[in-house]
């Protein structure tokens, strides 16, 4: 993996070229990003095989789902990195641009559940 990496998929976004292409931009020629990419692959198969298969309806329209992938994506570079990978990853190397990320971040879920719930009446 790369060293300037997280092991996080999602803060492995920056090494999808590198682990696919068996080079990291910081390291010279890696073969741990094929092996990483082939462990995300295995462990797909093998909880989809070990697994069983929840009944999953979606009840919300596709454009729906498709805008708020939109905003999240969005989100995610906007804040350099995503929830699991500030919240997880960059506490554990007690970064302080992760602890403000998630503070940021627990504290806008906790409003738009408050906001959501209380003031618009709206149950799960």
């Amino acid at each position: 993996m790369c060293r300037r990496s997280l092991t996080a998929v999602p803060a492995s976004y920056r090494c999808i070229n590198p682990l696919i292409t068996l080079q990291c931009p910081h390291d010279g020629d890696s073969k741990l990003g094929l092996g990483f990419l082939a462990g995300i692959i295995a462990g797909a198969w093998l909880a989809a095989a070990l697994v069983r298969h929840p009944d999953i309806t979606l009840t919300s329209s596709p454009a729906l789902l498709i805008a708020a992938g939109l905003i999240v994506g969005y989100g995610t570079r906007l804040g350099s990195g995503c929830t699991s990978g500030h919240g997880v990853c960059g506490l554990a190397r007690l970064s302080p641009r992760s602890l403000a990320a998630t503070a940021i971040f627990m504290a806008v879920a906790g409003a738009t559940v408050f906001v959501t719930r209380h003031l618009l009446g709206f149950q799960p």
